[in-house]
């Protein structure tokens, strides 16, 4: 039972930390590139393939 005196602030201390990480992100327009990864994806710019020799 004494333990629970331990990991309930713990729990909302990491919780708060990660609600402060993603407002922070959301302030910082890291999810604002809709249109980048849809066409990033259509590319060979980005392609992760080894290149072959023929």
């Amino acid at each position: 039972m004494t333990a629970l005196l331990y990991l309930v602030p713990i729990s909302l201390i990491l919780g708060g930390i990660g609600l402060y990480a993603f407002f922070w992100t959301v302030r910082a327009d890291q999810y604002d590139d809709e249109e980048g990864n849809a066409s990033r994806i259509l590319t060979d710019l980005y392609d992760d393939e080894p290149k072959h020799d023929e």
